[in-house]
């Protein structure tokens, strides 16, 4: 009696160790796959990573150029503002006398007195 409980239970245990034993060569097979499948995966992955750190360097050198572009079109900027002050500083109050003086002597010939009226205009 006791030997047909054994067998019993070790039917019993048999079972389930069956099925864990199926599970288990499901995983094995699955991470066979996986590894099978990584390998090209990984690969591709290192491609990109190259292409993009070659456009990063290229992306570096187009910056660094900008850069360099920038601070010649700051200094060009402080040119023409240098040369604008100078040629205000130079020209600009000789002009506005010469102007004040022909806005004088236009007045002067028009007759034109201190109170705006012309003289020639009376009728």
């Amino acid at each position: 009696m006791a030997a047909i409980a054994f067998a019993i239970l070790v039917i019993l245990f048999a079972i389930p160790l069956l099925k864990l034993g199926r599970v288990l060569e499901e995983v094995r097979l699955a991470v066979r796959d996986i590894g099978h499948e990584s390998v090209p995966i990984l690969t591709e992955m290192q491609g990109t990573v190259r292409a993009t750190n070659e456009e990063l360097s290229r992306l570096s050198v187009v910056t660094a150029d900008l850069a360099k572009v920038s601070q010649h079109a700051t200094v060009v900027s402080e040119n023409a503002a240098n040369m604008a002050t100078l040629f205000s500083a130079t020209l600009g109050g000789p002009m506005v006398k010469t102007a004040a003086f022909t806005y004088g002597i236009r007045k002067a010939i028009r007759g034109e007195g201190r109170s705006g009226k012309t003289a020639r205009r009376k009728k």
